[in-house]
């Protein structure tokens, strides 16, 4: 079973309904248990960081979501929720994130903001498994105004170019995460979260 996490930020309906599509058994839950005792385990998001933190403390979900992590279940960062496994986020000042992965999120300088609609992603080294079946160039749907910049740069996924190169997809060990609403990006997208669900 994949747990969805509701912390009240996001489209969690549809995330869910494309996990189904692809044949995956998917379920929104909040509560610590359910979490921890899923097979799989995804962090969707729209919005800001600071609230959406401040959401997943109140709930007492950040260690439940580190705890998760360190026991190596597949676990996916969607939009925002990729954005919340980073150290901090200049959004708002400065906020910390989840801390699972190094690295920072930055607010676009270049182009219009928010990014939105449909664009490009060049696979990377890294993202061989989380982008089997899918053609490098494929496009994909984006709405943020911010995006991640990783410490590592062999995590990067997928890159996509918006102004500047930014890292629109991430893979590291059991954790994966996509800037891009997989859920709204047709056959890339499902075949995305099919990978997910099919990952051990």
């Amino acid at each position: 079973m994949i747990a969805i996490i509701d912390y009240g930020m996001g489209n969690l309906r549809s995330v869910q309904k494309a996990f189904e599509k692809v044949g995956a058994q998917a379920r929104i839950t909040s509560t610590p248990a359910d979490i921890i005792k899923a097979d799989k385990v995804v962090l969707p998001g729209v919005g800001a960081m600071a609230p959406a933190m401040q959401k997943l403390h109140e709930l007492g979900l950040t260690d439940v979501i580190r705890r998760t992590v360190k026991e190596g279940k597949p676990f996916l960062g969607i939009c925002l929720g990729l954005q919340l496994l980073f150290d901090k986020s200049t959004e708002g000042g400065h906020v910390e994130g989840l801390k699972i992965l190094g690295g920072t999120v930055e607010r676009f300088t270049q182009g219009k903001v928010p990014h939105m609609g449909w664009n490009q992603i060049r696979i990377q080294s890294a993202g061989g498994r989380l982008c089997a079946g899918i053609a490098d160039g494929e496009n994909v749907y984006f709405c943020h105004s911010y995006f991640v910049k990783p410490v590592e740069e062999a995590i990067a996924a997928t890159v996509t170019a918006y102004g500047t190169d930014f890292v629109s997809a991430v893979a590291s060990r059991n954790v994966w995460g996509v800037q891009f609403h997989p859920e709204k990006s047709q056959r890339a997208g499902l075949r995305i979260l099919k990978n997910f669900a099919e990952a051990t």
